[in-house]
């Protein structure tokens, strides 16, 4: 209902609890690597290394881009498998 004076909504308190989850990674699950190479002024360079799975490789494939580009600036995604473990309501 709004307020009478101002015309504004009235304002309302609304309680949350707090849901408690403990996220471990899975060690069965290979670990993901990527880079785009976002070198240039106006827009990026845009060519991804692809997925791969240790960070080896996606060091390996910066030095090559960059050898043979010159491009020295690149964004790195790295994703794992979590497995989430529920905890008790707070």
């Amino acid at each position: 209902m709004p307020d009478a004076t101002t015309n504004a909504p009235a304002h309302r308190r609304y309680r949350f609890r707090e849901y408690h989850v403990t996220s471990v990674v899975d060690s069965m699950a290979l670990p993901a690597f990527e880079a785009v190479c976002v070198t240039g002024e106006d827009h990026g360079c845009g060519t991804t290394s692809g997925e791969v799975h240790t960070e080896d490789e996606l060091t390996r494939w910066i030095a090559e881009h960059c050898a043979q580009t010159g491009h020295d600036f690149y964004q790195r995604t790295t994703r794992a498998t979590l497995h989430a473990e529920p905890g008790a309501w707070q």
